[in-house]
């Protein structure tokens, strides 16, 4: 049988479906959804829950001219498949294929790139006013999920948007989640929020009565405004929306297509800054993403065919995320002082063990990034050894608390920077490739990267004792095992802050690896000595300070330096070397591989990689073209 979703070629054809059509429509999407998600990964339980949303929004409106703004947009399943790209959505997160985000290169129904939090009223606003300077009609939708409005920013624009007073509708997806629950008193106010059901319900009564009352309907219907008002007052007297300048509608059950488009249609002209609060189900449909919301907020695939490893295969490499929280773990244990902050993080950042083992030194303070370091500013200037587990590309958000709250304020505090360098399906709003670039100016930060798990602990020991803010990059991959390729593993010398570690002598060229890039730079000089090149690799561990001495030592014994990392070469560890050098006069050749300057899609963190030239055979084949280029290297063999 040809399913309905089959037939939804653009959201225009939805309004030739009854009440039974969508209900099926609805099944049918959660099904494409699931499918999909289970072979290529991604966002499920967020997509399972906004699923009669979706539906509704695309019924109720004509978004073909209107526009659909989401925030976040890891929600937005869902509409991509009612949006024309139905045939492609099995290529999601796919290197090439459509992007898990909303893309406005992607579609015209996609006005904006997003995978932000907090972002969707302030783009609506903006698009709101534009429309009236260019004398444009249509009507604006900006949906936001409970987790995001915690968002400093969504705040702010919740406020200006109130002042303005143009119009705006404003769909509130609650479900009690982000991430992880819902943190901080605006969730216990939506939890009040969603107990007065009673509120619309009576004031739908007291409207239905008043027109049955003979000669007099219409003058108590023009003072149903007052009597409204006074109604709403008396049983919710702190609507925080209502207090900012809102119209507030619902709660509407954000599962029931009737109720949906009732509510919708009930708003869709209604002047001014409206609010409908829609209340959803994380995961629905789906018993275990129901059950545990925060595990299947971002699915892994699921292999088709499970096999047992076989008696000589090694067991996987914990990743670099769980290393880090279980040293922090053991950390904790030992000093008092220490504390944890995550901003809606606890699972991703591995800190979830640490809030059981030690609750009143764990806090997650909602997706508040700048929050949670100028929080971390405050800890650290009553005694405090703060510990902020952020992903870098988030940490971002809190780049002028770092320099106004930490570094000004010469306090001590070591910012974790999860998923640095490029984290794979989630693509360009996720890869974490600036970080080094945006605190490394900053005075009185050290940035360093360790190379391996042991590494990780070691440094994550020393900058918690340290002075100054420090950041620790670590990417979104298990830990290197050397000893998986033949080699022993790589012992790891004690830190010293801007000293790098030397692993392995050679004489025709020496390669600077940053982090991540130390294994897979070592891996590479096995090939280069495969074809007569003896090349020296570093483990560079800080990119500030640079370890100027040993890059003095090594230009003068090599012809060329070659630095590794996963972040952007402007203003990245590569650029860190060339300044050091410049300062020191020395003219040595540096070639600089990283990460080029423009936006990476998404696809596999190592296929990814291998594009831009930093995996192994990628280094090697680099390394070897510019000895070739500068006519300093010829084979022995030859």
């Amino acid at each position: 049988m040809t399913r309905i979703l089959d037939t939804i070629d653009e959201p225009a054809d939805l309004r030739h479906l009854d009440r039974r059509q969508l209900e099926a429509l609805a099944q049918e999407l959660r099904e494409e959804i699931l499918r999909v998600v289970l072979v290529n990964g991604g966002h499920l339980a967020s997509n399972l829950g906004s699923v009669e949303l979706t539906i509704a929004l695309h019924r109720c409106f004509d978004f073909a001219t209107d526009a659909l703004v989401w925030d976040v947009g890891h929600q937005a399943y869902a509409h991509k498949l009612l949006t024309g790209r139905r045939d492609a959505f099995h290529t999601l997160r796919q290197q090439g294929g459509i992007s898990g985000f909303p893309n406005r290169h992607e579609s015209p129904y996609d006005p904006f790139t997003a995978g932000h939090a907090g972002t969707s009223i302030s783009q609506a606003i903006g698009l709101v006013c534009a429309d009236e300077l260019l004398g444009r009609h249509r009507r604006v939708v900006a949906v936001i999920g409970d987790g995001s409005l915690t968002s400093g920013m969504a705040l702010e624009a919740l406020n200006y948007a109130g002042h303005l007073d143009k119009n705006l509708l404003v769909v509130l997806n609650d479900n009690k989640m982000s991430i992880n629950a819902t943190v901080g008193a605006l969730s216990q106010h939506l939890d009040r929020l969603r107990t007065t059901r009673f509120y619309n319900e009576a004031k739908r009564e007291v409207r239905r009565l008043v027109h049955r009352v003979p000669g007099v309907g219409e003058f108590l219907e023009s003072a149903l405004g007052h009597l409204k008002e006074g109604l709403k007052a008396s049983i919710l007297p702190e609507n925080l929306f209502d207090q900012l300048g809102f119209r507030t509608f619902g709660p509407v059950d954000g599962h029931n297509l009737d109720d949906l488009m009732n509510g919708l249609e009930a708003v869709r002209h209604l002047a001014g800054p409206v609010l409908l609060h829609v209340v959803t189900e994380k995961g629905r449909g789906h018993p275990e993403a129901v059950s545990d919301p925060a595990r299947y907020h971002s699915a892994s695939p699921v292999p088709p065919c499970p096999v047992e490893p076989g008696p000589d295969e090694r067991p996987e490499q914990p990743a670099y995320t769980q290393v880090f929280a279980e040293a922090l773990c053991r950390m904790g244990a030992e000093d008092e002082r220490l504390v944890a902050i995550t901003a809606a993080m606890e699972a991703g950042t591995g800190l979830a063990e640490f809030g059981k083992r030690f609750p009143a030194r764990f806090f997650d303070v909602g997706i508040c990034e700048q929050h949670a370091v100028a929080f971390a500013a405050g800890l650290s200037a009553s005694g405090c050894r703060p510990v902020v587990a952020i992903y870098s590309t988030f940490l971002q958000r809190g780049y002028d608390q770092v320099f106004h709250d930490l570094s000004l304020q010469d306090l001590d505090a070591v910012l974790c920077i999860d998923r640095a360098g490029l984290v794979g399906a989630d693509g360009p709003t996720h890869h974490g490739a600036y970080d080094i670039a945006y605190l490394r100016h900053l005075p009185r930060v050290v940035l360093c990267a360790p190379k391996d798990g042991a590494e990780l602990q070691a440094m994550l020991r020393y900058a918690v004792k340290a002075r100054g803010t420090w950041g620790i990059r670590f990417p979104r991959e298990g830990v290197p095992d050397r000893s998986a390729g033949g080699t022993a593993p790589i012992h790891t010398a004690p830190i010293e802050i801007g000293k790098a570690e030397p692993l392995r002598d050679g004489h025709d060229v020496a390669i600077v690896a940053y982090g991540a890039m130390v294994a897979r730079a070592l891996e590479a000089a096995d090939q280069l000595a495969e074809q007569g090149i003896a090349a020296a690799v570093v483990n560079a561990r800080f990119a500030k300070p640079v370890d100027t001495g040993l890059l003095a030592e090594l230009a003068a014994a090599v012809p060329l330096l070659v630095t590794v990392e996963d972040h952007a070469l402007a203003g990245g560890f590569g650029s860190a070397v060339l300044e050091a050098l410049a300062d020191a006069r020395i003219d040595t050749p540096v070639e600089r591989l990283g990460i080029p300057d423009r936006f990476i899609e998404h696809g596999a963190r190592d296929t990814l990689l291998d594009g831009l030239g930093l995996s192994a055979d990628g280094i090697a084949a680099r390394v070897a073209d510019a000895l070739a280029t500068l006519h300093v290297h010829t084979p022995r063999e030859a």
